[in-house]
């Protein structure tokens, strides 16, 4: 984290302002408006602790459905300029890596005080949208609320009741009304799910392998599936972050947006389709690119995380980028959205407490709190520093993989190319799925390209795993 200008440790003045916290934010202002009775629940991972938001939706005339996402307000509680707010700054973001959790937040807020945790009152803003029977946003608001989390779920037990494979997980038998609360909330996503569909999102599944250790040693790489609760999230946060965009927009305010351009890689793309079969028109459509994977998804479902990641590859990275009222919005070339800002995760997330302290402004009709310089320079730190904590958990991820393969040298594997540059060739084998560099035997490989490797070294503290191609 050092190295790549990160900080693990809170400076002695944040730590200080953290003593001075004696409870979760108290704000008297009427026109907070009093949700607590609500059924709201949490889906996330069965290990989270920083609950940033809660859903809950509503039945309405017209077969119509209102659907809220209650965010944290972690603002209320870490003031703008304040020590832990700059520490925030600095590093923009949490870093996972792996069994270690270096959080933006101090813990005693991002789990606890700035949490939405189970049975406690929280303060948070509420992103409102009014959905059609057919998945489309009719409508929406914010608005700040009082929220109370009646149900903490997990994703992999509530896609597996949604899919009959399992029971109703036991903190939604125990809360009133979160049973019902899971069918709706599951069937207006999915309707959601299907108008982005329409518009060209892309539905990418790229793997993402957690280290699993037994004491200090690892174990196994454990793959994240996509499900349907995931999906359902998802889907639910997407909507919220464009309500948000649009909400900024409308007050005629700058936001801090996240983009995806459209891909200057896009050739590639169109010869990784053609290699398959499959035509790609000459310039960027993301309808006809989704098509094609949906049609490589449906005839090789094994492979198709490994198509994924090529395709995220040649796609590019997103990044922050700040927009001004009226400017024409650049969108999110992945999702097929063309408003599109974060601000569903601020205990994790300082774009999101940026976007917070604008939309309260908002809702104030007060002018922005950033100026457009600081703004902007903000917008490119946040880009960084994502791109630096990225960099941290990637080379964590890589140990973990170097240290369970350390004993397998020697050993063949199948495999697909996922990098080319002039640092090198890069190749991830199926299984376990870990990425390493080809060291030997090249040639002109291209992303996409199935290759069979020999592992020839690794390194477990630099997280080097060597290949040579065999075939």
């Amino acid at each position: 984290m050092l190295e790549k200008g990160l900080l693990p440790d809170f400076a002695p003045d944040a730590l200080r302002q953290l003593d001075g916290v004696r409870g979760p934010a108290v704000v008297h202002d009427p026109g907070i408006r009093d949700l607590a009775a609500l059924p709201w629940c949490s889906i996330d991972n069965d290990d989270s602790r920083d609950l940033d938001q809660l859903t809950v939706a509503e039945e309405l005339a017209g077969g119509r459905t209102k659907v809220l996402v209650a965010v944290a307000d972690v603002d209320a509680l870490v003031g703008k300029d304040t020590p832990i707010d700059r520490h925030a700054q600095h590093n923009t973001t949490s870093v996972y890596a792996g069994p270690a959790i270096f959080p933006m937040l101090p813990e005693r807020l991002s789990t606890d005080l700035t949490s939405l945790n189970p049975g406690v009152a929280r303060l948070a803003i509420v992103m409102e949208s009014i959905v059609a029977h057919s998945g489309e946003l009719v409508a929406s608001s914010i608005y700040r609320a009082r929220v109370f989390n009646q149900s903490k779920l997990a994703y992999r037990s509530v896609a597996a009741w949604l899919d009959g494979e399992g029971p109703l997980p036991a903190a939604a038998a125990a809360a009133p009304g979160i049973e019902a609360q899971l069918r709706m909330q599951d069937r207006v996503a999915q309707a959601m799910r299907e108008q982005r569909y329409q518009h060209g999102v892309l539905d990418l599944e790229t793997v993402e392998a957690r280290p699993v250790f037994d004491g200090e040693a690892i174990t196994d790489l454990r793959v994240e599936r996509p499900n349907r609760a995931r999906q359902l999230i998802e889907d639910f946060m997407i909507a919220a972050n464009g309500v948000a965009a649009r909400f900024l927009a409308a007050a005629k305010l700058p936001a801090l947006r996240r983009v995806v351009r459209s891909p200057e890689r896009w050739a590639r793309l169109v010869t990784v389709a053609a290699e398959h079969g499959r035509a790609l028109p000459a310039t960027p459509d993301a309808r006809a690119l989704q098509e094609f994977l949906l049609a490589r998804r449906r005839a090789d479902p094994l492979r198709f995380p490994d198509l994924s990641l090529v395709v995220v590859k040649l796609l590019g990275p997103g990044e922050y980028v700040v927009e001004l009222p009226g400017e024409s919005p650049i969108g999110h070339f992945g999702l097929a959205v063309r408003d599109y800002t974060h601000s569903t995760a601020p205990n994790r997330r300082y774009p999101d407490l940026i976007t917070h302290r604008l939309l309260k402004a908002a809702l104030l009709r007060q002018p922005s709190p950033y100026p457009i310089a600081g703004l902007t320079a903000l917008a490119k730190h946040c880009t960084a520093q994502e791109d630096a904590a990225n960099k941290v958990e990637r080379q964590v991820k890589k140990s973990a993989a170097a240290l369970l393969l350390e004993h397998r040298v020697g050993e063949q594997f199948d495999g697909v190319i996922t990098g080319s540059s002039a640092k090198g060739i890069w190749v991830r084998v199926f299984a376990p799925p870990v990425e390493g560099k080809v060291v030997h035997g090249f040639g002109e490989l291209e992303v996409g390209q199935k290759v069979r490797v020999k592992l020839t070294a690794t390194d477990v503290e630099r997280g080097f795993i060597d290949f040579v191609r065999t075939g």
